[in-house]
């Protein structure tokens, strides 16, 4: 099975030739509070998102207690937690008996509502609820649930990062088994905020993306300080982004230090909404707005001194002086109109025309 080259999210359209489409992923943001998490979405719409997401897992579903024990030390981002992860992750999971109050919440505010499962039942419950699914980085390896959600009839989302080409090419075949409608996200997971991520979020793998699938439509989950790499991923092609959402920095959980916040997601929206308008479509042209720069700015053939009709031109007769009036000879034409007769007289600094020429 081939892949599409425009993918519906809802009523949106998702394609190179289209608009960004903004993820907010509000994921553990929450902080296991209702209220909060529909207060986010609101946040979210206003600051110009067009999705709020969620993530829903049940922590005995999603991480071994065992298994990080004989870790030791807790690793990575996890590094700074002040309880487990097994208890961080059942503290902040996104609650299933929220799902009414969160989709009726982002209808009001007029936001696509999405999550990424991480569990067959977690799947199996919001596919009623969503206009597409989002697969993390996690989960590339884990192919049932990359089947069970490729199945699913809805367009699906697959974040790559912590993997090499090899587990991309293999999730991607799970998922083209069963649908066409497939947006591919580089991703970097590093959570840690931390400038020196730039180093490693390598966003030339979209170019690599699209060399070895053309015209699959792309994407760029970040989790990089600001909105730099988004700029580039969209230059490069991406054109469904998503990054964590918050309204307080400052806020004790997991996610809050590296998301951004409302002013600084607008400022995101605005920026690349700036960029998309100064891409263009490739044609090289005199573009509308430089119609009067054409005549300021460039040269045309003017006299150095008053000619009388009959005169024939010479080199020296010519100078190339701004401005260039749209029927002037510009000065490429020199050669073409040395040894031509004037039809009139002309005064020096007159522009030579076509029609000044017997």
């Amino acid at each position: 099975m081939g892949w599409d080259s425009e993918v519906w999210i809802g009523a949106r359209r998702t394609a190179l030739d289209e608009p960004a489409y903004f993820i907010a992923d509000i994921a553990a943001n929450h902080d296991g509070e209702l209220a909060r998490a529909r207060e986010l979405i609101w946040r979210a719409k206003e600051a110009g998102a067009d999705c709020a997401k969620f993530q829903h897992f049940l922590a005995g579903k999603i991480v071994s207690g065992p298994g990080f024990d004989e870790l030791g030390a807790q690793v990575a981002h996890q590094s700074g937690w002040k309880k487990s992860v097994v208890e961080v992750y059942d503290q902040y999971h996104t609650r299933r008996d929220w799902t009414d109050a969160l989709v009726e919440t982002c209808r009001e505010a007029g936001i696509d509502y999405m999550t990424t499962p991480y569990d067959a039942e977690a799947l199996d419950s919001q596919l009623p609820h969503v206009p597409a699914i989002k697969i993390g980085s996690g989960d590339i390896t884990f192919d049932p649930l990359v089947s069970r959600a490729a199945a699913s009839g809805k367009p699906l989302l697959l974040a790559t990062g912590a993997a090499d080409l090899a587990d991309v090419e293999h999730a991607v075949g799970q998922v083209l088994a069963h649908t066409r409608q497939l947006v591919l996200m580089q991703c970097n997971t590093n959570y840690s905020g931390a400038e020196e991520n730039f180093r490693s979020v390598n966003l030339r793998v979209l170019q690599s993306f699209a060399q070895r699938w053309p015209d699959m439509v792309l994407g760029f989950s970040d989790h990089t300080p600001g909105h730099a790499a988004v700029l580039g991923a969209v230059t490069l092609g991406a054109r469904v982004i998503e990054k964590h959402f918050t309204d307080d920095n400052a806020r004790e959980g997991p996610d809050h230090g590296f998301a951004m916040n409302p002013r600084t997601w607008r400022e995101m929206v605005q920026a690349v909404r700036q960029l998309e308008a100064a891409l263009g479509d490739g044609v090289k042209r005199v573009e509308a707005n430089e119609g009067e720069t054409v005549v300021v700015q460039r040269r045309a053939l003017r006299l150095r001194a008053p000619l009388p009709t009959g005169h024939r031109l010479a080199p020296e007769d010519l100078e190339a002086l701004r401005p260039c009036p749209p029927d002037a000879v510009d000065p490429r034409r020199l050669d073409a109109v040395v040894g031509r007769t004037l039809k009139a007289a002309k005064a020096a600094g007159d522009a030579l025309r076509w029609t000044d020429l017997a």
